[in-house]
């Protein structure tokens, strides 16, 4: 089966949430098996020599792309939740947005010491999200074998957030209108 062009599975909406974004939105590619089914392929294919113990997301469209991973990888699934969503003793690692900051949790044992993790989410812009949950990763003990998106919007400085952290991108978009 030859492989899909992954973007004619994004749909642009322009002016969301707020105007002058472009928001890319997944869900036709989520529609698609042929198209979900590629990028998480992919992904295994990419990672499948790196001994991953765990694949670690974001809530909540981080979840939808790392529980089949980690099922294909072997390797356990490890949600990072917003704070008062997890029930048993947790980290947390609070991190500075543009205006504010916001806090995500994971639970304590849910990363051991020497493990190998891959973090993935859908899409990496300012990076802040996905450097927060590398941090909690790597206070529990955890090794980052790398952070994998399925889309980088490459005009937003995100990916030096990461750095040293392999970075991993299907799709990437230039500019806020392409």
């Amino acid at each position: 089966m030859s492989k899909l062009d992954l973007r004619d599975y994004i749909r642009d909406v322009p002016d969301f949430p707020k105007p002058g974004i472009m928001f890319r939105d997944i869900t036709p590619l989520l529609a698609s098996p042929e198209a979900f089914g590629q990028v998480i392929d992919t992904f295994a294919e990419r990672y499948q020599d790196a001994r991953v113990d765990a694949v670690l997301a974001a809530e909540a469209r981080g979840f939808i792309f790392a529980a089949p991973l980690a099922l294909k990888l072997g390797a356990s699934f490890v949600p990072v939740r917003k704070p008062g969503k997890l029930p048993f003793e947790k980290m947390a690692f609070e991190y500075d947005l543009e205006y504010g900051s916001d806090r995500l949790e994971m639970h304590v044992d849910a990363v051991k010491q020497g493990e190998r993790v891959l973090m993935i989410d859908d899409l990496l812009a300012t990076g802040g999200t996905m450097q927060a949950c590398v941090k909690m990763a790597e206070k529990a003990g955890a090794e980052v074998v790398g952070c994998a998106f399925l889309i980088e919007l490459t005009f937003i400085p995100g990916r030096e957030k990461l750095t040293p952290h392999d970075v991993c991108t299907l799709i990437s978009y230039d500019s806020e209108s392409e």
